[in-house]
């Protein structure tokens, strides 16, 4: 009878710990990498209003183009409380949507694809925005159809589900 005991308890503790050990390595997604970065506070904090935390969690891959909070800060006053606000739900979604694009595209496929489109390679965000990039002295830019451009200050990090590339402006939507 004790051994019955002990075998089920070393089950039980076995059977916790590989549930454990799965849902850290799951936990690693594009909405994952935001949260843990003290930088990216405002970004977190808008994809929650504009209820896309469980997309952007999903398996789907996807590149996102993560501004920072000083990204966030250079729009004009009172912009990012206005889209935080409740009726502007469907606002919020249409800006964030134009930082993200379906599938895993690393900073050397956005090199290859600049030069071999003659300078300029043109992508379309999961919003339906165009974004462009481009080199400019070894630097990766991305152009929203606003001409805005943001600079990728930090490329190629990696989620289970995406990639994501931190830039220092926010892209917006026309």
């Amino acid at each position: 009878m004790k051994l019955s005991k002990v075998r089920n308890l070393m089950l039980a503790v076995a059977t916790t710990t590989a549930f454990s050990a799965t849902q850290a390595m799951a936990a690693n997604t594009v909405v994952d990498i935001a949260v843990e970065s003290p930088d990216h506070t405002t970004l977190v904090a808008a994809v929650k209003a504009a209820g896309l935390v469980d997309t952007l969690a999903s398996e789907g891959k996807f590149t996102v183009f993560a501004p920072t909070n000083a990204a966030f800060g250079k729009l004009p006053d009172g912009t990012v409380d206005t889209l935080l606000k409740p009726e502007n739900k469907g606002q919020l979604a249409k800006v964030l949507t134009a930082h993200v694009v379906a599938g895993n595209i690393t900073s050397s496929d956005l090199v290859a694809k600049i030069k071999a489109h003659g300078g300029n390679f043109n992508f379309k965000t999961v919003s339906g925005d165009a974004l462009t990039a481009r080199l400019d002295g070894g630097h990766v830019y991305i152009f929203d159809e606003s001409g805005g451009a943001a600079l990728v200050t930090t490329a190629d990090v990696q989620g289970d589900n995406g990639i994501v590339h931190i830039v220092n402006d926010v892209l917006l939507p026309k």
